[in-house]
């Protein structure tokens, strides 16, 4: 993979039961500003977006917001980003996220934040992008949804080269370092479970 120089961090408008998890959304925005990586997100100031971005924003990393129009009128958007894109609506958001970003990264979040990881995963699979995705599994927030991944290509509905695609760490540095390491695709065309060229 080549080198990431901005990054999509899809997360939640929540923070979340454990704190655990607002301190690793800190802890990531304040790792990727230190690295010179810039910072893509749903433009937010409340939940662990808030706090991803506020983090990045104190060690001086640049953070693009991106937000549909209706959450602005809800007066959850963050008024002190290096860039706020207001868009008209949630697809609109994801396309210019991901036209934005080198990677994905999805914290611990709800139903919003695993459909943005879920497409992103999708466009991977089906070769619309060659960038890696992966899954913050603090606290193994995520472990359930990684078994069931390797359910799915046990029960022939996903290809292990496909599974590849999700990297996941417990920890910032850890995910950070698998998606610096991921291999860009060679050919991503979509092809049937058994055929794993």
């Amino acid at each position: 993979m080549g080198p990431i120089s901005t990054l999509c961090v899809f997360c939640g408008a929540n923070p979340g039961r454990v704190p655990a998890h607002v301190a690793a959304a800190r802890r990531l925005g304040a790792l990727l500003a230190d690295a010179g990586i810039g910072l893509v997100y749903g433009g937010a100031s409340v939940g662990t977006m808030g706090e991803l971005a506020d983090a990045a924003l104190e060690r001086g990393g640049r953070v693009v917001g991106v937000i549909p129009e209706h959450q602005v009128a809800d007066e959850i958007a963050h008024d002190g980003l290096t860039e706020l894109h207001v868009v008209g609506s949630m697809h609109e958001r994801k396309a210019m996220m991901a036209e934005l970003s080198d990677g994905f990264v999805t914290l611990p979040g709800g139903i919003g934040t695993l459909e943005e990881f879920a497409e992103a995963l999708t466009w991977s699979q089906l070769g619309l992008h060659a960038k890696p995705v992966g899954l913050l599994n603090t606290a193994g927030y995520y472990r359930d949804l990684l078994a069931f991944f390797d359910h799915a290509v046990a029960e022939g509905f996903l290809r292990a080269a496909d599974r590849a695609l999700v990297r996941s760490g417990p920890d910032p540095e850890t995910l950070l370092a698998e998606l610096r390491a991921a291999p860009a695709p060679a050919d991503r065309r979509w092809r049937p479970v058994g055929d794993d060229r």
